[in-house]
């Protein structure tokens, strides 16, 4: 499997990426936000309260 950020090949001690400094890329993507994990968790909170505004399914 190539290193994820150069495509060049993995070294064991740094896995799954072939560098430190690949790996440095990698957790700087991230700590900037470049990566994200799907949520249905709003945004802001302008979008929460609107989801709580939303009238929600009936439960009779």
């Amino acid at each position: 499997m190539p290193c994820p950020i150069c495509r060049n090949e993995t070294s064991e001690r740094y896995r799954p990426f072939c560098s430190r400094r690949c790996a440095d890329v990698d957790l700087g993507r991230w700590l900037r936000g470049g990566y994200a994990v799907p949520t249905d968790i709003p945004a802001t909170p302008d979008e929460a309260g609107e989801e709580v505004e939303k009238p929600g399914p009936r439960q009779d």
